[in-house]
């Protein structure tokens, strides 16, 4: 063989290997990690989110008139108020009165009248503003593709438009607190846009400095159409400021009309930064431009690859944490509407991995250590008046966004509403005095950034206090999780003992049971008015007392008060099942089986509380199943995330996987003429409209499925319990980093419905029960140390 034909071979064989690493190299489309779609949205629930927790993003795609509306978690409608109503506690025993002789119409009335919160209602939370990009002559593009990958939280667009290719990559950075939108141009010099600001409040103004746009405003008042009976809704007092700033080296920068316009670049990148004068809930004192200063230096000089890499870093960190493989086909590998459109008939497992997995992404996007806590649409509102104000209801909404939080290896991410709980535990404390004369502290059906907690809106829903000892759950599963002493003493045992206190003087004998403790005047959220004695009141006071109890226990303190707790508890009226073998919804057997109401709040002992279970309290359990069965497999999105938990807890994948397809369907399609419960475009769930509750209780009952922790045995050491309700249309699948009470990372591999491999890494030396099909493997372990098991080993 002569040289020149060896130097031939050689240069080809190096060509195909040039040409197998490129390929190899090339990242195939994970159909469980990505978002994708051949069009640009149409409208805000189709818009792609992003968010480092502080600020949110909605991205639309489009390829002339591009819009990326924005927001930031402290632009509220209001200013520092006390919500407490003077003098209510005079009215506080006739209410008890009014409602054991029957009298429900009286005693809301009387509510109403003297015993709501001032105002009325609370405030709302608000959008921020819009940036708005202009391409000209990109009207006609072709090879579109928009998408938003959760491995590395980027939303992206890319489109051919004369044969330059352009691509657009947007990101909420948490470690540089900007929104990051990059543009580039495949061919030097062709990309050319104009970009400006807008903000849908009433008082704002726009101007152009150097190389940035700023927009400075006032945030609107309480919208009137919104405001309630009374009125004497304190005047907005947020102000706020967004800049803009252009990096775009090479290029030619000139203003226009309040905005920049770019020319003659290859690439540009636009930084966003925003702020309020909001500091806390009694201050507003910050400066919004001096905050926005300060950021714009932080990131002077930091290149695109720069802010890419830190943002990149930090989200890994805690989205990697969880890894899941369910398998997929061909039908995965089409745009998100598409599938979305068709799970009903093809059961595609790989959507619900990407669902699951989404729940963490907007989880990481809205709540982040120090920011406010994902309210009622995360962190991402566009109107004025949203609905339901977009804050924080707390008899189920707010506590079911935190309800993956600790088991899919995010804990960190329920700071935000810990604290919220801690500083209603102090705004709390006036409502008990004024409302009740009592002791401790006590909040009602929702809070918002003021962190209200008198009861509002109407006294037959608003007057629930057992909205606080909800939120003490998220304290002592934090504490379950961790093991973190120091946290429990310093943080969770003050919030849980006041609150406590307050209970130990609301409950009061039954005239009709005097050996048995009830709770009232309350109701059952939203179902059925004012009343006494409703079976959920019951049933979180017992948790929050169980939880106070033990956890002074285990710091060896209060035994007068754990003494006092234990009396009480014991007498708390228990659960009753009724006439048609239901769980009942109150101590008197009322409860109407054609009733679908959306909320099922007496489950509350089966989820998200633990004192029914099939394996403890089989009778309770299947009366669980008659009230379910009752309230039937629909309701608003929420509603069917609350019921895929249940079914699970009630070890029924089959049936917790009806009611997932149930949420995992167009909420909006061609023939209907309004939306319904299920999921947008963009995935998000729809009450209607948009709550993203129900996305964060998808991924919760996706983890219940596979792994259970809140049972123990005698000693109070958790039960594992693996695979507890796998549903046969999930039969294979894989899945790594769930969390489990006691201190324990779980990973598992599964085949035709089967378990083949367990592992479990021992993060705090606890002892082991791993349970599996009724077998129970029970071991002590070392801190920091993996323990694997096949299935031939239980």
């Amino acid at each position: 063989m002569n040289k020149l034909c060896s130097f031939g071979l050689l240069f080809l064989f190096l060509m195909l290997f040039a040409c197998q690493k490129t390929t190899s190299n090339k990242k195939p489309l994970d159909t469980s990690l990505v978002l994708w779609y051949n069009n640009p949205a149409n409208d805000w629930t189709e818009a792609l989110p992003v968010g480092n927790g502080r600020l949110g993003a909605m991205v639309y795609g489009n390829t002339s008139d591009e819009l990326i509306q924005f927001n930031e978690e402290t632009l509220w409608t209001g200013q520092p108020h006390d919500y407490a109503h003077e003098g209510a506690s005079k009215y506080f025993a006739k209410l008890r009165e009014l409602l054991w002789a029957g009298k429900q119409d009286e005693a809301e009335e009387l509510g109403n009248a003297e015993f709501m919160s001032q105002p009325l209602g609370q405030l709302n939370y608000q959008p921020f503003g819009n940036i708005l990009l202009s391409f000209p002559n990109h009207e006609n593009s072709s090879n579109y593709t928009r998408k938003l990958n959760l491995e590395d939280a980027i939303t992206s667009v890319s489109y051919t438009v004369n044969e330059v290719a352009y691509k657009r990559e947007i990101f909420a950075s948490n470690p540089d607190q900007a929104i990051i939108v990059h543009l580039e141009a495949s061919e030097s010099e062709a990309l050319e846009f104009s970009v400006g600001l807008n903000s849908p409040h009433s008082d704002f103004e726009i101007s152009t400095e150097d190389n940035t746009v700023v927009l400075k405003g006032k945030a609107n008042n309480y919208p009137k159409e919104k405001i309630r009976a009374g009125g004497n809704y304190p005047e907005s007092k947020i102000r706020f400021e967004a800049c803009l700033k252009i990096v775009a080296e090479g290029a030619q920068i000139t203003q226009e009309n309040n905005k920049l316009k770019v020319e003659n670049a290859s690439n540009a990148t636009l930084i966003l930064v925003g702020a309020t004068n909001f500091v806390n809930y009694q201050d507003i004192s910050a400066d919004p431009s001096e905050r926005c200063n300060n950021y714009l230096k932080a990131l002077d000089r930091k290149s695109y690859n720069t802010l890419k890499e830190a943002h990149l870093a930090d989200y890994k960190n805690l989205f990697s944490r969880v890894h899941i493989d369910l398998g997929s086909g061909e039908l995965s590998n089409r745009p998100t509407n598409e599938r979305l459109a068709t799970f009903s008939e093809d059961n595609d497992p790989s959507l619900v991995a990407l669902l699951f997995q989404y729940g963490r992404y907007l989880l990481i996007s809205s709540s982040r250590e120090g920011t406010q806590p994902a309210n009622l649409q995360g962190i991402w509102n566009a109107e004025l008046a949203p609905s339901w104000d977009s804050k924080y209801t707390i008899n189920i909404n707010t506590e079911m966004n935190y309800w993956p939080a600790e088991i899919t290896n995010l804990s960190e991410l329920a700071d935000p509403v810990m604290k919220l709980t801690e500083e209603l535990a102090l705004t709390g404390k006036s409502i008990a005095k004024e409302h009740y004369n009592l002791n401790g502290w006590v909040a009602h059906h929702n809070t918002d950034i003021w962190r209200g907690a008198a009861p509002i809106n109407n006294a037959n829903h608003g007057i629930w206090p057992t909205g606080g000892a909800w939120l003490c759950q998220n304290l002592w599963w934090h504490y379950q999780f961790s093991g973190d002493k120091d946290f429990l003493a310093t943080r969770a045992y003050p919030v849980l003992k006041s609150a406590s206190e307050f209970f130990v003087d609301y409950l009061v004998p039954d005239p009709g049971n005097p050996e048995w403790l009830v709770s009232g005047p309350s109701n059952s959220p939203e179902n059925g008015g004012l009343v006494m004695a409703p079976t959920m009141d019951h049933q979180i006071i017992r948790n929050l007392f169980s939880n106070t109890i033990e956890a002074a226990e285990l710091l060896a303190v209060d035994k007068d008060f754990v003494e006092k707790l234990k009396e009480k508890r014991a007498k708390i009226a228990p659960n009753q099942i009724g006439q048609y073998g239901q769980l009942q919804e109150w101590l008197v057997d009322i409860d109407d089986p054609k009733n679908e109401h959306r909320h099922v709040s007496h489950l509350w002992g089966l989820h998200p509380g633990n004192e029914i279970h099939p394996l403890t309290t089989p009778e309770l359990a299947e009366a669980c199943k008659v009230t379910l069965s009752h309230r039937g497999d629909e309701g608003t999105g929420w509603s069917r995330a609350w019921k895929i938990n249940f079914w699970a807890r009630l070890l029924d994948g089959d049936h917790a996987f009806i009611i997932l397809k149930n949420l995992i369907l167009p909420a909006r399609t061609p023939k209907l003429n309004k939306d319904r419960g299920g999921l947008y475009n963009n995935l998000f769930d729809a009450h209607p409209p948009f709550q993203i509750d129900g996305n964060f209780g998808a991924t919760s009952g996706i983890a219940e499925m596979l792994v259970q922790s809140h049972l123990r045995d005698a000693s109070g050491d958790f039960y594992l319990d693996i695979l507890p309700a796998l549903p046969n249309a999930l039969p294979n699948g894989t899945i790594s980093g769930l969390k489990g009470r006691g201190g324990f990372e779980i990973s598992l591999v599964w085949k035709e419905g089967q378990l083949l491999k367990v592992e479990v890494r021992s993060l705090l030396g606890n002892k082991l029960n791993l349970r599996y099909q009724g077998k129970l493997i029970s071991q002590a372990t070392e801190a920091n140390t993996t323990y694997s098991f096949s299935a031939t080993d239980f």
